[in-house]
């Protein structure tokens, strides 16, 4: 079994690194190693996720995908999560989710046992469908509320489209033309990291200026 830890951030100005640190303090606590990760910026509502599709090419039967929570995986709808999961059934995979206690069994020695594999399998497939649905369900519920302020602020001449945080924007390039006491310039990782953003809100200030 190996233990493949998958983040997602849903816009390049989120920071898909936020929760590693949480999987592995909670893979050390069950004593399993995370042997891949796989790290995107990309919206759980979109079927074609580059790393997402990677991590099942990879994968083998057996093997654990392991998130922060389901809405991490999936805000998918009905048709894209069915061949998702159908995909995850074919081979032989599970889903271990922080939010989701009953799938942690799945990382315990006793999970070997044919038939505590298959009730965990039964048990967590019914949960993992609903909170699918419900991750669904929020991401539609805040695009709804999202266009109802947006079609609010038009009509009371408010609306100026989304803002660049000029603030955050300034302090990458300041760092991206600081270096380190041995003369040794930041890297992009490294002011992502500091910063507290994504590696691409890093390129696109380097390539476009603050």
């Amino acid at each position: 079994m190996f233990v493949r830890a998958y983040l997602r951030g849903s816009t390049a100005e989120q920071d898909a690194q936020r929760a590693r640190q949480q999987l592995v303090d909670f893979a050390g606590q069950h004593n399993v190693p995370i042997a891949s990760w796989y790290v995107e910026n990309a919206s759980g509502a979109s079927a074609n996720r580059i790393e997402l599709r990677r991590l099942l090419e990879d994968a083998h039967p057996g093997d654990v995908i392991l998130v922060e929570a389901i809405d991490r995986l999936s805000r998918l709808d009905r048709d894209d999560w069915r061949e998702l999961r159908a995909q995850l059934d074919a081979k032989g995979l599970r889903v271990v989710a922080l939010d989701l206690p009953t799938s942690h069994l799945a990382l315990s020695p006793a999970a070997a046992d044919d038939f505590t594999a298959r009730v965990l399998d039964a048990v967590n497939g019914m949960m993992l469908d609903t909170l699918a649905a419900v991750a669904r369900k929020d991401y539609e519920d805040r695009r709804r509320r999202q266009r109802q302020g947006i079609e609010k602020a038009k009509g009371e001449g408010k609306y100026q489209g989304r803002q660049k945080d000029m603030s955050k924007r300034q302090r990458i390039a300041a760092l991206l033309q600081s270096t380190h006491a041995d003369g040794r310039g930041y890297s992009i990782r490294d002011v992502a990291s500091i910063i507290g953003c994504s590696t691409s809100t890093v390129k696109t200030v380097k390539r476009d200026g603050p």
